[in-house]
């Protein structure tokens, strides 16, 4: 991934060297209060791994429900991450979301489920009619949603 977007191991790198700056501020103003020690940095990778733990079990509570049903899958949706995987014999699927990523779950015509990803951009249209976004992957797709 980094090394088809190095601006965001770029952007990963500023943003934690201005953390270790802010930590160091933050924590003589803390000494000054005669309080402890504190890391930010720590801070935050722990909330990272609890957001990640917490998205791992809801995962696994999904899966574990709709085989509980008889289902063969879920759909879920808004966790930003969208992917389609299968978790113990059960097919998960996340939408992602349409406001960040741009991501939506579709069926093609032949049945299968697929994760797009509507890259092209348009301005606003200037007459009453609407432009339509267009579909990065490959497979045809005869309806299209118009852009919000």
């Amino acid at each position: 991934m980094i090394q088809h977007a190095k601006w965001l191991a770029y952007l990963g790198d500023t943003a934690y060297t201005m953390i270790l700056l802010l930590n160091r501020w933050f924590n003589r103003v803390r000494t000054r209060l005669g309080l402890n020690y504190w890391s930010l940095s720590q801070y935050l990778k722990h909330q990272v791994k609890n957001a990640v733990n917490f998205i791992s079990q809801f995962e696994k509570v999904m899966t574990d429900e709709a085989r509980r049903r008889g289902c063969d899958g879920v759909v879920c949706g808004h966790i930003h991450k969208a992917e389609i995987r299968e978790i113990d014999g059960v097919l998960y699927c996340n939408d992602g979301d349409w406001v960040e990523s741009l991501s939506a779950l579709v069926e093609t015509y032949d049945g299968k489920l697929k994760i797009v990803y509507w890259t092209v951009m348009h301005s606003p249209p200037r007459r009453a009619t609407a432009r339509r976004a267009q579909p990065s992957e490959t497979t045809p797709c005869r309806h299209s949603p118009t852009q919000p």
